[in-house]
């Protein structure tokens, strides 16, 4: 077996961003959507809604995402306890979304400019993606009531010059408009592109797999940048306590939209290995078929001088001689005193 030293000059670190359609079966536009009446009367039904693919009676029927809504004062859901009305599934969402995105139990949620006190849950199913989302691949069209008006969201990281954090994580608006880019038209007197006067439609969160949509602008006219979305909800110091079915009217506005675009991304890293034989090396084998095993004299005489081998595989090892990769070459490389090679190897990780 012979070895060979790499220098540095032989490695080579690359990184790459992969992107993929988010839905089941490499679907890049969700065009049907649907629910379990079973879980629509459960008590998780109160917290969250998923959708589906196809009907969920179906074998291979797939959740897609789920849609929740989150409402700071307890609104749209029915209370734990009548007599504590600002506790209710609702309150309990708003407070896991504040924690986990804000990390602060006193801040707020400010879309655009506004500040808001309700929006709704799109969490996509962690299944379906890969390390995160792909910004500017968002296309989400929510329906006008039962009318034939549409609104097209996406969120706004073509638009930026800088990538917006907020605790570590990437946070981008959600806009009127597509791929990424926001337009102006339906801004309901908005001075910014693609936003209402109740501030943008929600957040995008390409880290977590989740989409915040800005409630209070979903519930706008939709001559002023909204899609009229009725829904229970409150935002004075009284607590609206019964159950609106906040989950299920969104649900209604996208299936009614009929398209949902959404890649995933994911970022590979490879170290390239350079493995060169050069023309001295690597010509001789001690392989039965070339070398005597009990004498170790080389079998044919015109070995000796002009002999020939053939690359298979390439060991890659640590300075105690422990085997930790292996390459396989897609065929048999021949290498003699003439010949050079130059093998490439790569390892993703």
């Amino acid at each position: 077996m012979s070895f060979k030293r790499f220098t540095p000059e032989d490695f080579l670190v690359s990184a790459e961003s992969v992107t993929a359609p988010c839905w089941t079966n490499n679907t890049y536009n969700l065009t049907t959507f649907f629910t379990s009446s079973t879980q629509e009367a459960s008590l998780q039904g109160d917290y969250v809604l998923a959708s589906y693919n196809t009907a969920s009676t179906i074998t291979n029927a797939a959740v897609q995402f789920y849609i929740g809504y989150a409402n700071r004062l307890g609104s749209g859901s029915v209370a734990y306890n009548s007599g504590i009305p600002q506790y209710s599934p609702s309150s309990t969402l708003y407070g896991q979304y504040r924690n986990l995105v804000l990390e602060d139990e006193t801040a707020n949620f400010i879309f655009g400019a506004v500040t808001q006190s309700d929006f709704f849950i799109l969490s996509v199913e962690r299944a379906n993606y890969k390390q995160s989302l792909f910004p500017g691949s968002l296309n989400l069209r929510i329906q006008s009531g039962s009318t034939a008006n549409y609104l097209s969201i996406t969120d706004n990281s073509n638009d930026v010059t800088a990538v917006p954090y907020v605790n570590g994580m990437r946070v981008y608006q959600l806009v009127s408009g597509s791929n990424g880019r926001a337009v102006s038209t339906l801004t309901g007197g908005s001075t910014i592109a693609g936003q209402t006067i109740s501030g943008s439609y929600g957040w995008f969160l390409p880290d977590i797999g989740t989409i915040l949509l800005n409630a209070q602008a979903l519930v706008l006219p939709f001559n002023s940048g909204g899609v009229a979305l009725s829904y229970s909800g409150s935002f004075g110091t009284q607590a609206n306590v019964t159950n609106g079915y906040n989950n299920i009217r969104l649900f209604n506005a996208i299936s009614g939209g009929a398209s949902f675009q959404l890649n995933s991304q994911e970022n590979i890293t490879s170290d390239f290995v350079f493995v060169r034989p050069q023309n001295a090396e690597f010509n001789y084998t001690t392989n039965p078929s070339f070398i005597s095993g009990s004498t170790g004299d080389v079998l044919y005489s015109s070995f000796i001088n002009n002999p020939q081998t053939y690359i298979t595989t390439v060991g890659l090892y640590n300075d105690a001689n422990e085997l930790l990769a292996v390459a396989k070459l897609s065929r048999p490389l021949v290498k003699d005193f003439t010949k050079e090679a130059l093998i490439r190897v790569k390892l993703d990780f």
